[in-house]
């Protein structure tokens, strides 16, 4: 059954912005910050919202929250110099601790102030948390976990893909009906932009305009996450990871032999994880880890999105499997079919032989 000439005009009517948010314009990227130092994934996002201004042909801005001192307005500059044109700054003493109230209420007054047609955040604890409240407060589309971001210039919306369906599937979505368009990213997943120091540009500051005994949730202590000897996949540059096609628990040793000799961390797919061969902190893909390593040695992973959402913007990824159309060499950039049992033992003993020539001197 074809379309007729009606169905085609609803559908491009559909698609029409509302006319309630034509004067929403501008790309923002909330910079998030702990203890003096910048969330990598801001800058990440920074990269990308310069990209989707540029497409959009209007300002890219960075939000930064603090309290009141040079630290925040060293993060605006710090914006600027990673391609922000403008910076909006809210200083208050209530804001030196991530509380979910007064940093909601400060963004919903921003964007219900200078009305930014998309607005984006790292998927960490604290983005998730607040683009959440941020977006139900505001009534707005939310896409969470995104994995690319572009623009459809048609009507100027945000097209925010991520993996769906317990990641078997990409999905675009659109939010027509509704400004700001916001979306959430993973670090690693963006490629982090040069930093051109010397940039500069306005800032604009805005007044929380409330009080401590507004604010229901109060910061007793602070306790930073322990990592001394858990493994740090998301800024590791070498990563060698395994999956179900090692066939047997014994086999992934070959894996941590390999990772050994190159100095590199060793991943994981989700299957191996739920089977108790690793731990949770090495599962890499939509429910684990997302990585950008220099160089990625997947053996025994077939590939499935789940796994690829968390590990394809590698510089360098060298497949190995025994399937031929296993989907990981659609997007290796080298595959290698044979019995990862049989090929990584030979990989560890050259890589060995070449990068650690004193080890084979008796």
């Amino acid at each position: 059954m074809s379309e007729t000439p009606d169905d085609k005009k609803n559908l491009r009517r559909k698609a029409e912005l509302d006319p309630r948010f034509a004067s929403y314009r501008g790309v923002w990227v909330f910079v998030e910050h702990e203890r003096g130092s910048v969330h990598p994934v801001s800058w990440e996002l920074m990269g990308e919202g310069r990209k989707l201004a540029d497409k959009l042909g209007v300002p890219l801005a960075g939000v930064v929250f603090g309290p009141p001192g040079p630290s925040s307005r060293s993060f605006c500059q710090e914006a600027f110099a990673y391609g922000a044109d403008l910076c909006y700054l809210i200083e208050d003493p209530l804001l030196g601790d991530y509380r979910n109230q007064p940093f909601t209420k400060g963004l919903t007054d921003l964007v219900n102030t200078y009305q930014p047609e998309i607005l984006l955040l790292g998927a960490t604890t604290l983005g998730r948390d607040l683009a959440g409240s941020v977006a139900t407060t505001l009534q707005t589309g939310l896409t969470a976990d995104c994995t690319e971001l572009g623009i459809d210039l048609e009507n100027r919306s945000l097209a925010a893909t991520r993996p769906t369906f317990g990641g078997s599937l990409l999905c675009t979505i659109l939010t027509l009906r509704h400004r700001p368009q916001m979306a959430t990213v993973r670090p690693r997943v963006m490629k982090m932009p040069p930093k051109i120091p010397g940039r500069t540009g306005p800032i604009i500051e805005h007044p929380l305009g409330m009080i401590e005994t507004q604010i229901v949730t109060k910061i007793l202590d602070y306790l930073p996450d322990d990592r001394t000897g858990k493994p740090q996949l998301a800024f590791a540059d070498f990563i060698v990871a395994g999956g179900r096609g090692m066939k047997r628990p014994e086999n992934f040793q070959l894996i941590w032999d390999l990772a050994t000799v190159l100095g590199a961390e060793v991943g994981a797919s989700r299957p191996v994880v739920q089977a108790g061969w690793v731990d949770l902190e090495r599962q890499i893909g939509q429910s684990g880890k997302t990585v950008r390593p220099k160089l990625y040695i997947a053996a025994g992973i077939s590939g499935a999105v789940q796994h690829r959402v968390g590990m394809e913007g590698a510089d360098v990824i060298v497949a190995i499997n025994i399937d031929e159309n296993a989907p990981i060499f659609d997007f290796a950039t080298f595959g290698i079919v044979g019995n990862a049992m049989t090929i990584l033992p030979a990989l560890t003993e050259a890589f060995r032989h070449h990068l650690h020539p004193e080890s084979l001197v008796a």
